[in-house]
């Protein structure tokens, strides 16, 4: 099965657990502004790691329908998602293997 998916961006940060349930709202809305204006965002997944720091990664269908999303992540909405995060880093990488 060929997969659609052919770059990600791993973010990875840390929030508060009284915090989070407000975050996830946030971050839901942010990924439906991202997906209407830009259809090559196919997935996204949030994991909590067990010393309870979270990565976010995010699947695009190609390098440039990432880059074309990049101006929404300074919009008003991203940036109180993130506001309730810290120790945020992200990294960008292309898929070589999908099993």
């Amino acid at each position: 099965m060929q997969s659609t998916v052919a770059v990600v961006r791993v973010h990875t940060y840390v929030v508060e657990p009284k915090n989070l349930a407000e975050f996830l709202t946030r971050r839901a809305a942010v990924i439906d502004l991202i997906r209407a204006a830009h259809p090559g965002l196919v997935a996204t997944r949030l994991v909590r790691l067990e010393d309870g720091s979270y990565t976010d990664t995010w699947s695009w269908e190609s390098m440039p329908a990432m880059a074309a999303a990049f101006p929404l992540a300074q919009s008003a909405e991203a940036a109180a998602a993130w506001s309730l995060t810290s120790d945020s880093t992200a990294v960008n990488g292309e898929v070589v293997a999908d099993r």
